[in-house]
């Protein structure tokens, strides 16, 4: 198989493929933020026009969740459950209970079983695109001390009635929606005053090694680069997204998980088992089988460990936000305030 052997051409190559990925994240944020404004604000016919915007097929994105479903039946993910646990222990840090709790697409399974009582949960919604990961979770349900009622919907028209639910929990599912800050408010309305919403998402960095290898590969065998992963949020990103959508007191952290595998297939199947695999509207639908050889000789000669495994990073994304309450703490109006800051330093200021 013919490789890249110059050194300097490789990095040369690499630039231009961090370039390029950077500039499709702010395309991507742009868009975002473009359908957005059509959807919840302005008018005229730049409404109508932003409201076109679509970077994902949602039909194929349901239909690789229907697959997801049947591969991970009966199965635990390692890297899922840390990722669904990591999200519910901050329910463990609120004093207040959730009556009434409604649960967002990506790895439902985990959440359900994860859940172990924690946040008072007495009414659960669990909710997705996909019939045959309901179909799923409901065959998999172990603890009848909730009241769990399973619906088919889409994040992006959230068939949920205003100020009905206490809590909201997606974790792994956002990513994938056309329109995340019009996602994002309509959960917010679905919530009741000091409702909570605890979400997670794949950031920007998630499958970095894999993303060089692709691109490599794709310009060596076919003298271009095809998009074969989707954009994702960066990180700076989503304390704008929770401001944006109205969230009270918002809060995001960002973990990164590096899972190892055997080979780069391993790693296929497994994006195929949790439905993280290509759904963009412009994607190339044929992988040159030389393309594909190619990306899985480059990523293990760029990444392969000692011990022979290829690692592939995930950056998980978390954010909380809360539905606006009387007993939030607020800030003081602007010009309110009593003392000076010249004030302050005149006073302490000499101290060490």
């Amino acid at each position: 198989m013919r490789r890249i052997n110059s050194v300097y051409g490789r990095v040369e190559i690499l630039k231009r493929v961090l370039e390029k990925s950077t500039k499709q994240s702010h395309a991507f944020s742009a868009s975002r933020s473009f359908s957005t404004e059509g959807a919840y604000g302005g008018g005229g016919e730049s409404q109508q026009n932003s409201s076109r915007v679509k970077i994902f097929d949602r039909d194929l994105k349901r239909v690789h969740r229907d697959r997801a479903a049947w591969l991970s039946r009966n199965k635990n993910d390692t890297f899922v459950d840390a990722v669904a646990e990591n999200l519910l222990d901050r329910l463990e840090d609120c004093k207040k209970t959730f009556p009434s709790a409604l649960c967002l697409g990506g790895s439902l399974g985990a959440v359900q079983r994860l859940l172990r009582g924690r946040g008072g949960i007495e009414k659960l919604i669990m909710m997705d695109t996909s019939h045959d990961m309901i179909k799923s979770c409901r065959d998999a349900q172990d603890d009848n001390s909730i009241e769990t009622s399973y619906l088919v919907g889409d994040e992006e028209f959230l068939p949920i009635k205003e100020s009905s639910v206490d809590l909201i929990i997606s974790s792994l599912g956002l990513h994938w929606t056309n329109d995340l800050p019009g996602s994002m408010i309509q959960c917010k309305l679905a919530l009741k005053p000091d409702g909570l919403f605890l979400a997670a998402i794949l950031g920007g960095e998630t499958l970095k090694e894999l993303r060089i290898a692709c691109t490599l590969a794709h310009m060596e065998r076919e003298g271009g680069i095809s998009p074969r992963l989707s954009p994702l949020a960066q990180v700076r990103d989503a304390g704008n997204l929770l401001t944006r959508a109205g969230f009270s007191l918002p809060g995001v952290d960002v973990d990164e998980y590096v899972v190892k595998y055997k080979s780069a297939l391993d790693l296929i199947e497994h994006l195929r088992a949790m439905g993280e695999t290509n759904a963009l509207l412009q994607r190339n639908k044929i992988l040159n089988r030389e393309t594909a050889l190619a990306t899985a000789a480059i990523y293990d000669s760029m990444f392969a460990t000692e011990d022979g495994t290829i690692p592939a990073t995930f950056q998980v994304i978390y954010m909380t936000g809360w539905k606006e309450h009387s007993s939030h703490p607020q800030a003081k109006r602007r010009g309110s305030a009593t003392v000076s800051f010249t004030d302050i330093h005149k006073q302490f200021g000499g101290q060490s």
